[in-house]
């Protein structure tokens, strides 16, 4: 009778997981490198004017390294704005997780919402993209749903917050995180146009009064 034979499987040599690992990191670093550098080049030309080649330039690559890692200069920025949704909310539920009192919990949203104006990069790129958006449908349907994401999420975390304070909104959650998003973005661009009629100071002191009306008891 024949023995029969052990199949064993073969181990991955090493060096092969080595070079995957470099590769891993080189890739996550070109994506970084691409990521910065779109930001600024919308932020300084706009997100219509802005070329490929800049945002490679700037990043020190050609445009054969961007086409690698988006297909698009429309992936690139939703790249972005998904970068800046986690960063939201992780930053709102840090904020959050500094209290144990819910009215304390509620006194910190409310501070950090009143420092979100500051936030010029975001609002200038938001506002050229949003733009474009009207009039292409597909990009369009994409930030759309990003928004409805961010808006849900950010409603999870009020309205919990709001449960333990035993309070009801006068509108849906994602209604008042659609309001509170637009009226910071445009005290901020009023606030870019003219300084003198919008000094930061009004801006937190505007958003604070609109926060207490949507938030108070």
């Amino acid at each position: 009778m024949a023995a029969k034979r052990q199949i064993k499987d073969s181990p991955v040599p090493a060096g092969r997981l080595r070079n995957s690992s470099r590769q891993a990191r080189r890739t996550a670093t070109t994506c970084r490198r691409l990521l910065n550098a779109a930001e600024r080049v919308f932020v300084k030309d706009g997100f219509e004017a802005a070329r490929l080649e800049d945002i490679a330039a700037g990043a020190g690559y050609t445009r054969g390294a961007f086409y690698a890692n988006f297909q698009s200069k429309e992936d690139i920025f939703f790249a972005l704005l998904d970068e800046w949704v986690l960063e939201r909310i992780e930053t709102v539920t840090a904020v959050l997780a500094q209290h144990a009192d819910p009215a304390e919990k509620l006194a910190a949203l409310r501070r950090h919402y009143a420092e979100l104006a500051r936030n010029r990069r975001l609002v200038l790129i938001a506002l050229e993209f949003k733009l474009f958006a009207l009039r292409h449908p597909e990009a369009h349907r994409r930030l759309r749903d990003r928004h409805r994401h961010l808006r849900t999420m950010w409603g999870d975390i009020v309205g919990s917050l709001l449960k333990d304070l035993g309070r009801t909104l006068p509108v849906r959650t994602t209604v008042a995180a659609t309001c509170m998003g637009a009226l910071s973005h445009g005290l901020l661009l009023e606030h870019l146009v003219d300084q003198k009629s919008l000094s930061e100071a009004d801006v937190r002191l505007v958003l604070g009064r609109f926060f207490d009306s949507i938030f108070g008891d």
